[in-house]
């Protein structure tokens, strides 16, 4: 065997991976996403991921500056945290929010640990985090996408989509200016809680696979994640384990729930199309920085977060918990480490 060993002067791999080209894939994996958000939420979507890519982007600029650190805006790291929090956020966000969401992500989610490699959680998602503690309505406002064209009050399309509430409507005015509607995960929450019937849930399984319910910029269309998540397979920019590991461990807790109590639970293929499963599982979950170096390691991650995610969804109060999971799997991170240790080349030494 150690006849087979070359031994020879670094770099001992050579292939053209860098953080550049990693980011760049990532950004255009998400390109379908980002397609379909301005398509279903028109000027809101554009004006949204505009302004977090240029406030992330800034604000990186600004932590290199008072630390007197080299310009690291090249990388596209900054870019790719404002695309990813603009992506999990309602269309319906004030830009303000938006700024400082993206301020937090970078300058103490990720600059404040020493930057790209050092940071413990997700940027984005300490973004998301700090604005659902400080803005919790804002967050959890959802408008209808513009596709469905307008509702005027009493019609038959008004009665088709559930949970459909007037925003700012003029008095005595049968149009409805602005319109807000439940997300499919809400409405599993409802049937959960016994408000609600389960079929009303599940009825939004369709539509939430090309996009035409109401959501987050980037979670709404489940077949623009699909595309995204499997161009960065093809392109061998992430590994199926933390995928595969997420989507399995929270279909199989969404199917226990369903076959137990179908009456109270929603069927499993609504918490795979609806909310930000899909968005976590091949764009957030995966990050390098944040997330185990070993393939086992990967795995138990990946367990981690679709099962704390479907504890979330059908325990806990909130209907979503994408972001509370990768969240707390970003911390035990470290421990996953030490426990699945990779095996040096050659073995373990000996004596």
């Amino acid at each position: 065997m150690l006849s087979r060993i070359k031994v020879g002067p670094a770099p001992h791999i050579k292939a053209a991976y860098s953080t550049r080209r990693i980011m760049l894939d990532v950004m255009i994996a998400l390109v379908p996403a980002i397609a379909m958000s301005v398509v279903y939420f028109r000027v809101r979507a554009a004006v949204l991921i505009t302004v977090c890519v240029l406030a992330c982007a800034a604000t990186e600029w600004l932590c290199n500056r008072i630390r007197r650190r080299p310009d690291s805006l090249h990388d596209g790291s900054a870019m790719l945290t404002g695309l990813i929090l603009a992506l999990s956020l309602p269309p319906a966000l004030p830009v303000w929010a938006a700024v400082l969401g993206s301020a937090f992500a970078i300058a103490i989610g990720k600059m404040v640990f020493g930057g790209l490699g050092s940071n413990i959680f997700n940027p984005a998602m300490a973004g998301r985090l700090f604005l659902t503690a400080s803005f919790g309505t804002l967050m959890t406002t959802w408008t209808v996408p513009g596709t469905l064209g307008p509702v005027q009050t009493g019609s038959d399309q008004m009665a088709q989509m559930p949970a459909v509430a007037a925003a700012n409507t003029l008095p005595n005015s049968p149009e409805l200016q602005a319109v807000t509607q439940a997300t499919p995960l809400a409405w599993s929450k409802e049937a959960i809680k016994g408000k609600s019937p389960v079929d009303t849930a599940n009825r939004m399984i369709r539509p939430a696979l090309v996009g035409q319910v109401g959501g987050c910029l980037g979670e709404t269309s489940a077949l623009a994640l699909l595309v995204g998540g499997v161009y960065l397979l093809i392109r061998r920019t992430i590994t199926f384990h933390i995928p595969l590991a997420v989507l399995g461990s929270a279909l199989l807790c969404a199917a226990i729930g369903w076959l137990l109590k179908p009456e109270a639970y929603a069927s499993p293929l609504l918490h795979l199309a609806g909310g930000g499963l899909l968005l976590g599982a091949f764009f957030i979950a995966t990050d390098p920085v944040t997330a185990p170096l070993s393939h086992r390691g990967m795995v138990l991650f990946g367990v981690g977060v679709g099962v704390l995610t479907m504890l979330i969804r059908m325990v806990g109060e909130y209907p979503e918990g994408v972001m509370f999971a990768v969240f707390l799997m970003n911390a035990v991170t470290p421990l996953i480490d030490r426990l699945c240790r990779v095996t040096p080349f050659g073995g373990v030494p000996r004596g």
